[in-house]
């Protein structure tokens, strides 16, 4: 008597193939995430560098005026690589009335930017 054996299977049965499209869409999301991550990072340098320039810019225009600044706060539009940007210039007093400290915020589409501050002398 001659025993029957059954064929070998041949293929995946549906659970396996749906824990497989699983574990790619999960993988695929994950680069997608990392990725979206990794863009809006380079974009918020960008956006910092220029401000930096534009508040550079402006504290050096105070600097080279070669007159002690007026107290107060004045506000100027910056323009950087097509991104525009607003300086506010805050000039302060110090202890020693011969410096006053100079504040310069910058304001991109989304909100404040950065923060450089400066103490400028008489000359």
């Amino acid at each position: 008597m001659r025993r029957q054996r059954h064929p070998a299977p041949w293929g995946f049965t549906l659970i396996e193939v749906l824990v497989a499209l699983a574990i790619v869409a999960i993988a695929l999301l994950a680069g997608s995430q990392a990725t979206g991550a990794l863009v809006r990072n380079g974009e918020r340098q960008s956006e910092v560098l220029l401000a930096q320039l534009c508040a550079e810019n402006a504290l050096v225009a105070v600097r080279l005026s070669r007159q002690m600044p007026a107290l107060g706060e004045s506000a100027q539009a910056c323009e950087q690589a097509g991104e525009r940007f607003e300086v506010t210039l805050t000039v302060r007093p110090t202890p020693n009335p011969s410096f006053r400290r100079v504040d310069a915020q910058v304001h991109g589409r989304s909100g404040p930017v950065l923060r450089l501050s400066t103490i400028v002398g008489r000359r």
